[in-house]
């Protein structure tokens, strides 16, 4: 499979006349809990030739393939990158701390890499995975029935919190890790260990009544997470002029 998502980034390359930079997994295979049929969720930073940044008009900035049952491929142009970058956006750190990589070329990545701590941001990360644990909730958690699989886009982004709350660093993506940390070992632990055994037995889409332990966990943590994350200091190094030198040494080094 990674010859054919490595043979589709040259496809991208040839047909959009740009220069792939990194690309990585960034769905359920990095996040440590694929099914037997989960896609490849396929993330990429892209570059233009250097004639294309010498306009004064807004063009397009993101790259995405029509999504199958097998892969879903989409990329952010470079200077879009390194704008989330500075704002600490939560995904693009996945990105950078992804266990799958499909294609690295040049030295961006490696760079990001040595800047990512200066530029995270514990109280903007707390607030999406928050924010993104809330809304799943309340999206799939909340009825009678619930299926197996959306348990992880709640416990996954509550873990995140937990890590961020304890380390104030980019938390893991893979979940085990933060579940082997952050879990101790008891009733909770273990239920979440079973659902996820039979996720990777492809029992993800079953409705079942809501476990009752592991809901309970989800709800009075997302009640206890709401003031940690207003503890926070709002504070953030600008990025900004080696962003730009960044941005600057990649062109030249694509299009010497």
């Amino acid at each position: 499979m990674k010859q054919r998502i490595q043979e589709e980034l040259k496809n991208i390359e040839a047909t959009y006349g740009v220069k792939i930079l990194y690309a990585v997994e960034s769905g359920s295979r990095a996040w440590g809990f694929p099914s037997q049929d989960s896609d490849y969720d396929v993330r990429f930073i892209y570059v233009h030739q250097k004639d294309w940044y010498l306009s004064i008009d807004e063009k397009r900035d993101v790259i995405e393939l029509p999504i199958n049952d097998l892969l879903d491929i989409s990329g952010w142009e470079l200077t879009k990158t390194l704008r989330l970058f500075r704002k600490s956006n939560p995904p693009l750190l996945e990105w950078l701390s992804s266990g799958m990589v499909y294609y690295e070329a040049y030295s961006l990545a490696e760079n990001m890499r040595k800047l990512k701590l200066r530029a995270f941001s514990p109280v903007s990360c707390m607030y999406h995975y928050l924010n993104m644990a809330s809304g799943n909730f309340r999206h799939y958690l909340e009825r009678e029935q619930v299926k197996v699989k959306k348990y992880f886009y709640v416990l996954r982004p509550i873990l995140a919190c937990r890590w961020i709350e304890n380390h104030q660093t980019v938390p893991p993506i893979e979940f085990p890790v933060l579940l082997e940390e952050l879990v101790e070992d008891g009733p909770l632990k273990t239920e979440i260990g079973y659902l996820l055994d039979r996720k990777k037995k492809g029992e993800e889409f079953l409705l079942e009544p809501k476990n009752p332990i592991i809901h309970d966990f989800i709800e009075k943590e997302l009640e206890r997470l709401k003031p940690a994350a207003k503890s926070f200091k709002i504070s953030r190094e600008d990025l900004t002029p080696e962003l730009d030198k960044l941005f600057r040494e990649t062109l030249d080094e694509v299009w010497a």
